[in-house]
């Protein structure tokens, strides 16, 4: 049986990074269009044949929400066009926080994306450092979770940290920290924080011995930095030699820019599933098209993602 054609498109938020992937992949991103009406809407179409082809389209989910709809609507568009297998490639997996029902009448935000991208007629989802594990539960379609871990541990390597220490700035990082720590043969610590709301730190406290220690604080995303920039302060306050922050997805709302550049961080290390505009002289861009090329190969040629991170 011949193997079907694939074609990789993008929507308007992710387009650098979907260029790269593209090149990285092998052959060009797909033509396709957004025709925009005087009062904001929008119609996506695919400018090429799609008909019995595996489609991947590339977009971030982050804000406005009509990101996630421009995504909805490529992926209507790719199913009445009789695409064979629709692929949403989504870097960044917008309300990802909103995951459980903390307190009452409040939405599950995350479940409603899942259910969103399935109705549409999603048949596979590849997604980066998805900020709760239980997410990929959401879905009634295959959920492919990959880490930043792939990029982020050599890069921590090809420092040569002589004391290094790995960190999480909550207690909810605490396995993705220990994850880090076994990858780099090293131990780690935690920083406990209560909050009083959201975005709202009201105590933090420090577990575990960091004096002249290099560390190397590890999330899933930075927001408005307030957490993470605290829990660097902390750990230099306690004799850390040095502090560096890697974080897969840089949302940077707010104040976070200058926070950031303010901070006691050597650097602040992130990937482009979210584009920066003006970025602090602290932050590091590394690219995840390689990795997401490599993953869409795979999952094409029904190869194992779980060998390619295996360390």
């Amino acid at each position: 049986m011949q193997q079907p054609l694939v074609s990789i498109f993008s929507g308007r938020a992710t387009r650098y990074l979907a260029d790269e992937i593209a090149k990285y992949y092998g052959k060009p991103l797909g033509e396709s269009s957004v025709l925009v009406f005087s009062d904001g809407e929008f119609q996506p179409s695919f400018e090429e044949n799609i008909r019995g082809r595996d489609v991947f389209l590339i977009q971030s989910t982050f804000p406005p929400t009509e990101n996630m709809m421009e995504l909805l609507l490529m992926i209507d568009a790719a199913k009445r066009a009789s695409a064979r297998r629709i692929i949403a490639v989504i870097p960044y997996f917008g309300f990802a926080r909103q995951d459980r029902k903390d307190r009452p009448r409040i939405s599950i935000a995350a479940k409603l994306m899942a259910d969103l991208l399935t109705t549409a007629g999603v048949t596979r989802v590849i997604t980066m450092d998805i900020h709760a594990d239980q997410i990929q539960g959401f879905f009634n379609v295959p959920v492919d979770n990959i880490f930043a871990s792939k990029i982020f541990v050599p890069y921590i390597e090809s420092l040569n940290l002589p004391n290094l220490m790995v960190a999480s700035p909550d207690a909810g990082g605490t396995r993705r920290a220990a994850s880090y720590a076994k990858m780099l043969n090293t131990v780690f610590s935690i920083c406990h924080k209560q909050r009083s709301k959201p975005n709202a730190i009201e105590q933090m406290l420090l577990i575990g011995d960091v004096k002249d220690k290099d560390v190397i604080l590890i999330d899933d995303m930075i927001d408005t930095a307030g957490t993470i920039t605290k829990a660097g302060k902390l750990i230099k306050d306690n004799g850390a030699r040095s502090v560096r922050a890697f974080a897969t997805h840089p949302i940077l709302s707010g104040e976070a820019m200058e926070r950031i550049e303010n901070s006691v961080f050597d650097e602040v290390v992130v990937t482009d599933t979210i584009p920066i505009e003006n970025p602090s002289s602290k932050i590091h861009v590394l690219s995840t098209a390689p990795l997401f090329a490599e993953v869409i190969k795979r999952v094409e040629n029904y190869e194992s993602l779980s060998d390619l991170f295996k360390k």
